[in-house]
């Protein structure tokens, strides 16, 4: 096996360290050019490697984590700052068993004497903000638009007019492909059932099967593929199907258009004036269902070594909750709000994994990122999970209204990756671009927290954001004296490079099971994935000259 070499720098950057210049002027070096290539590990991983994998280290375990357990190899005996991290998402469950000590608390605020004591506009927001009040359900953007064209310029209004007629039809196709799966999977649930005698059977019992009987060895078949896509049970398929199926439903009834969620806040959603202060303090999840945020603020800081659950990337971290991304598309406003409140109460890091495709206020979120930079905040941004090039196709929020200028150098876009050291190492969902996808980490079954003292395994670049954004954090504590954007760079420079050539995601296709081969490098911007020990190493030889 190639053991990977630590990162080297060049010796103009070492030149630069040894001027008079202040920390916050230095540029960031320059990571090695050298590619690595290594053989793929072929055995499966362990229980133990599937629930870890994102800490692991490419040279030691043949896994292409981000060496963050090597990564506190190196920080033993130095000492960090506590980091707030805001997580602009869905509800956390900061009462969760493994998130509740390092809960973000506003000590300017007094608990429950519904007084605004900190003057900074929000009542009693003690871990944070819900810009969303009670709602959970939300229209996609598109659906607004339609609703209210006049939120729109007309090139957009035309578009998504277009654009409607292809989503009822393509919903028409999902839900007779969906209802169909749907059946098939109740079916071999029911199967399953009858052969276990008990409707809570294992993963593990299923793959244990072994039969000449037809209909029962395509139910495992069944199983096992809806087990495959990350799904822990049949009830699960069974329930992810369902939606897909009701949501192809309302889309070809257009019985979304007719619904509207917002009137319950009781501010003009389109107006970023109106109402300040709207929606509550109850940051947690509105039902067992809203488990993204939980999930996001896992991977960031969940508690390391406390014997429960699972490591957080982060230590002294506190996560701040900003309820602003509903089961829909959330607004622009609220987005907004979100990161400038995240700001104004001390957050060093911001993650947003969410996205759209339509953003009618998106001026406003450009204002906001500014504003973060402004205050020295970085932005940690999920790709998004459609498999296209956003160089091309747009997805919000972002940082390059034109797809190519950047309103500032303090946001970072990240794709997500597999555990697969193969042509499968970027994620088939990925979006990916040369010039808008800054690096990639890991976002494939990462195991981290779920509501009510619960842990799962979800896939998404919702996932690689986060195992980022506590990267990020880590750097940010232990070097405080460096900038956002200096961060922004060392997470894109020190990254692993890696020479493969991959599968490149949305390629595959029925026609092309195989999909279409290209460099990794050309997924991205860097051409790397996100290593926290290398990063690290670069922020300490930035800081100290070594």
């Amino acid at each position: 096996m190639r053991i990977l070499k630590p990162v080297f720098y060049s010796t103009v950057a070492m030149a630069m360290l040894a001027s008079c210049k202040t920390v916050s002027k230095i540029p960031v070096p320059q990571g090695s050019n050298v590619a690595i290539n290594i053989p793929a590990k072929k055995a499966e991983l362990t229980d133990t490697e599937k629930n870890n994998w994102m800490h692991l280290d490419l040279a030691t375990d043949t896994i292409p984590g981000m060496s963050v357990n090597k990564a506190y190899e190196f920080l033993k005996g130095k000492t960090g700052v506590e980091v707030v991290v805001g997580v602009v998402d869905s509800g956390t469950d900061l009462k969760h068993e493994d998130l509740k000590a390092n809960a973000w608390v506003n000590t300017d605020e007094v608990p429950g004497n519904n007084i605004d004591d900190d003057k900074n506009g929000y009542v009693d927001d003690i871990n944070g903000w819900n810009f969303l009040g009670k709602i959970y359900k939300e229209n996609l953007e598109y659906e607004r638009i339609l609703k209210d064209p006049s939120i729109a310029d007309a090139a957009t209004v035309a578009e998504v007019k277009e654009f409607y007629k292809k989503e009822v039809d393509k919903a028409k196709t999902n839900k007779s492909r969906y209802g169909t799966i749907l059946g098939g999977v109740t079916k071999a649930d029911n199967i399953l059932q009858k052969y276990f005698d008990k409707a809570d059977y294992t993963n593990q019992e299923v793959a244990a099967i072994n039969t000449s009987d037809a209909e029962l060895n395509l139910a495992k078949q069944t199983a096992l593929q809806m087990f495959s896509y990350g799904l822990p049970s049949l009830a699960a398929a069974k329930e992810e199907l369902t939606k897909l199926v009701d949501s192809a439903e309302k889309t070809i009834s257009g019985e979304s258009l007719k619904t509207d969620y917002r009137s319950v806040l009781g501010d003009n959603p389109n107006d970023i004036n109106d109402s300040p202060g709207y929606g509550d303090n109850n940051t947690g999840h509105t039902k067992k269902g809203e488990s993204h945020g939980t999930h996001v603020s896992g991977i960031i800081g969940a508690v390391r070594n406390n014997g429960v659950g699972m490591n957080g990337v982060a230590s002294n971290v506190k996560i701040m909750a900003v309820r602003a991304v509903p089961d829909g598309d959330e607004y622009d406003k609220d987005v907004a709000l979100g990161i400038r409140y995240a700001v104004d109460n001390g957050a060093k890091v911001i993650n947003t994994s969410f996205g759209k495709g339509y953003s009618p206020q998106k001026e406003w979120v450009y204002d906001a990122i500014k504003y973060a930079a402004k205050h020295d905040v970085l932005i940690v941004n999920a790709a998004g999970n459609s498999g296209e090039n956003i160089d091309v196709e747009k997805t919000y929020p972002n940082d390059a209204p034109d797809l190519l200028n950047e309103v500032s150098d303090n946001f970072l876009t990240v794709g997500a990756m597999s555990s697969n050291f193969s042509k499968n190492l970027p994620a088939s969902f990925s979006n990916y671009g040369k010039k808008n996808v800054d690096v990639f980490a890991p976002g494939v079954q990462i195991y981290a927290t779920f509501p009510d003292n619960d842990y799962q395994s979800i896939s998404g670049t919702s996932m690689a954001s986060p195992a980022t954004a506590g990267v990020a954090a880590l750097v940010r504590s232990y070097y405080p004296e460096l900038t956002a954007s200096q961060v922004k760079r060392i997470l894109m420079n020190s990254g692993i490079k890696i020479d493969l050539n991959v599968v490149k995601p949305g390629s595959q296709s029925r026609e092309n099971p195989e999909g279409e081969l290209v460099p990794f490098s050309s997924l991205s911007v860097s051409g790397r994935v996100v290593n926290a020990y290398n990063a690290l190493r670069m922020a300490d030889r930035m800081v100290n000259g070594r």
